[in-house]
């Protein structure tokens, strides 16, 4: 065999061989999958949703700066969500907003995190505003608690305290232990 033989021989065994190593590592990193990420079904910007119930009043309304929606587990995500929570008698009375929240439709549970408030929408309500860390509510029943230390503002008074039990429609609320509250007389 001549030179030219051989190094054609060689050029081509040398690329026979590299592209067999390319494709033994592709073969590699795809047998490696990522376990546990899941993309989202859905993705919202600047969402605006009202929910109605059976009989076809308003149950809640929704805006959010962003939205995702998993379906396989029917959890919402959302970044900065405001609520407006319509309690039995039909009426806005509350608004939840928080930094971030998340939306479990099989349980029907809201959960709020990070500067969570709760603001009551009449100004003639007593309580005016509760704030805290993170909240959850269950949208059956109106019931949210919290393990955070919550801060309440109203006409006259202000009350802190560690934890809270709140039932948005009888509008009884509780805070757990640690209360501490200051009044103003009028």
């Amino acid at each position: 065999m001549n030179r030219v033989t051989i190094g054609i021989t060689a050029f081509f065994g040398l690329a026979l061989a590299l592209y067999w190593q390319t494709q033994v590592k592709r073969s590699e990193m795809d047998a490696i999958q990522v376990v546990g990420v899941e993309r989202p079904d859905f993705i919202a910007d600047d969402l605006k949703t009202t929910e109605f119930n059976a009989q076809g009043f308003i149950e809640s309304k929704v805006t959010a700066k962003h939205m995702e929606h998993y379906a396989s587990s029917d959890i919402t995500h959302f970044t900065e969500p405001v609520y407006l929570i319509y309690p039995e008698n039909g009426k806005a009375q509350w608004q939840l907003s928080a930094d971030r929240g998340q939306l479990n439709k099989q349980t029907n549970q809201v959960s709020l995190e990070n500067n969570v408030i709760i603001d009551a929408i009449d100004i003639e309500e007593p309580l005016q505003s509760l704030t805290t860390q993170a909240v959850a509510l269950d949208l059956s029943t109106m019931i949210g608690s919290s393990q955070d230390m919550v801060y309440i503002k109203g006409k006259g008074f202000m009350i802190q305290g560690l934890g809270l039990h709140a039932d948005l429609n009888s509008q009884k609320l509780s805070l757990l232990s640690q209360v501490e509250g200051t009044y103003e007389s009028q």
